[in-house]
């Protein structure tokens, strides 16, 4: 078959084609939309129109000031998320292959996994005080459930005839854990650290916000009581874009660790 081909018979080249369309058609609408609701609104303050905030990106870009602050919020959420990857990962692969372990966490984990990060953040600040740890610690748990409960989920669903045929192949526990339920599972965990992610771009802003002397959260808060609302917004619309890109990101990671997971999937 044709490289240009997809199982439809749809050239591939064309329906990106008609996938950007429809999201810039999409994007057209919406900056339509939000020009003239900042038409109607009778204070710029409350509602700047498009090409203020633009000019406010442009702006910030220049100077600097809207890269280093995006970088170090882009910086801690790395940092948090890879940190409770490396314990909700583990934790939760027990968790769904073991009984005991289960009954052991579930209590806990159902407890506090109803509890927003943002609900920690005033005993967080006499914790942590101002700086960097604060949000570090908002961002570490708020996406740390999403991938202990995505992760055990998707151990606990890997097919039982895999593991018998394992075992009759002569492997050990540890193998079977290492070659067969952890690539099993994996489509699982990479769907909940999307969700981890998403999760910790809206707690980065809230521990910014009163938590950290730097960031975009940080950002915010400063213009707004500036009174600089195009600069808020600016601000506002990266986080949105780095939301995106990251999600994108992990979203091709997908498809280049699980291609068996993507058949039939919407691309």
């Amino acid at each position: 078959m044709s490289a240009v081909s997809s199982t439809a018979g749809k050239p591939i080249g064309l329906g990106r084609l008609q996938g950007a369309f429809v999201y810039l058609r999409t994007m057209a609408l919406f900056v339509l939309a939000w020009y003239a609701g900042s038409l109607l609104v009778p204070s710029k303050l409350l509602l700047p129109s498009p090409l203020a905030v633009a000019g406010a990106l442009r702006d910030t870009a220049l100077n600097g000031e809207l890269f280093g602050n995006a970088l170090i919020s882009l910086a801690r959420l790395s940092a948090s998320v890879a940190a409770a990857a490396a314990i909700a990962v583990p934790l939760g692969l027990l968790m769904g292959r073991s009984r005991l372990w289960n009954d052991l966490l579930e209590l806990p984990v159902e407890m506090l996994r109803p509890i927003a990060g943002i609900a920690w953040i005033p005993l967080a600040l006499y914790l942590f005080g101002i700086g960097h740890r604060l949000p570090l610690f908002i961002m570490f748990y708020t996406a740390f459930f999403p991938l202990l409960v995505g992760t055990a989920a998707g151990a606990a669903a890997v097919d039982r005839r895999l593991i018998a045929a394992a075992r009759t192949m002569g492997l050990s526990r540890q193998q079977i854990m290492r070659r067969v339920i952890v690539p099993a599972a994996l489509p699982a965990i990479l769907v909940s650290a999307r969700l981890a992610v998403a999760a910790s771009w809206t707690a980065v802003v809230a521990a910014e916000l009163v938590g950290a002397p730097n960031g975009l959260g940080y950002a915010i808060e400063y213009y707004r009581s500036m009174l600089s609302t195009p600069t808020v917004m600016a601000f506002i619309v990266t986080i949105g874009l780095l939301g995106f890109l990251t999600d994108k990101g992990l979203r091709q990671l997908s498809k280049v660790l699980t291609p068996w997971a993507q058949t039939g999937a919407a691309r």
